[in-house]
């Protein structure tokens, strides 16, 4: 068969719970998606409602364009979505956490894809991508703000733990699955014999920050060994720039038996 479908009955048991109580995986839904394969083309169309998000409706597709060149492409339109909000109200040095989960507004979400694999043993893979659902610009300049104005607090002894307390807070909206709505990302990697080598580079075009990855393996008939540096930057503002983490190293030997 070229054709199949899928109905899903999401947490059924808690449809009539609370809507605090129906975020994330927790939500009750009904969900459908409905594939095809018409030849060298995969479809793909998604509808789900949710107790608590209400309704949203997608499409994909990938299709081999040769045999050197795949494409891939998806699109969603979704009526509410989770997601956290500051409350202004709160002084800078707050007793609790002024970010709040809260039920936002509609959106969409789109990825555009291909991945060329070609030449002398190389591959290269390139997305962008938006995300309605992520913190927007107006967000993470409220963050930003926040941010700066603890720093200012942070000479007074008096205020030093709630400032730190307060910082912690600010990790909040890094739970986010992107923390910018719009992201490009390539991938360009080497494998000659029994070696792999490849670049990774992720950037948010709304402030410049970026991640960049270095990764060599080698595998053998039993070992493998991986070694990859990250890091983390971008101008002082851009957010990834602004992560406690900076850099981070991976050495790995693994041994099959």
């Amino acid at each position: 068969a070229d054709t199949a479908w899928t109905l899903v009955a999401v947490q059924p048991g808690r449809w009539d719970d609370a809507p605090d109580h129906q975020r994330g995986a927790r939500e009750a839904a009904l969900a459908a998606r409905v594939y095809h394969r018409a030849g060298a083309l995969d479809l793909h169309g998604f509808a789900r409602h949710g107790r608590h998000t209400g309704a949203s409706v997608g499409a994909a597709l990938a299709w081999v364009a040769g045999d050197e060149l795949a494409l891939h492409a998806s699109v969603r339109g979704l009526r509410r979505h989770d997601g956290w909000v500051l409350d202004g109200s709160a002084p800078v040095a707050a007793a609790t956490n002024p970010w709040q989960p809260a039920r936002r507004g509609g959106g969409t979400q789109w990825l555009l894809g291909g991945q060329w694999t070609g030449g002398p043993s190389l591959s290269l893979l390139a997305e962008a991508w938006h995300d309605g659902s992520a913190p927007s610009d107006d967000d993470w300049r409220r963050w930003g703000a926040r941010t700066a104005a603890l720093a200012a607090l942070a000479s007074q002894p008096a205020l030093r733990g709630a400032v730190a307390g307060n910082l912690a807070w600010q990790a909040t909206p890094f739970g986010a699955a992107n923390l910018r709505r719009d992201s490009a990302y390539v991938r360009l990697a080497w494998q000659p014999a029994d070696w792999t080598l490849s670049l990774d580079a992720l950037v948010h075009p709304a402030d410049r920050g970026r991640i960049v990855s270095v990764a060599v393996q080698w595998r053998g008939d039993r070992w493998r060994l991986d070694a990859s540096l990250r890091t983390y930057g971008g101008p002082a503002t851009a957010v990834l720039a602004q992560l406690p983490l900076r850099r981070s190293l991976v050495l790995a030997a693994t041994l099959g038996f």
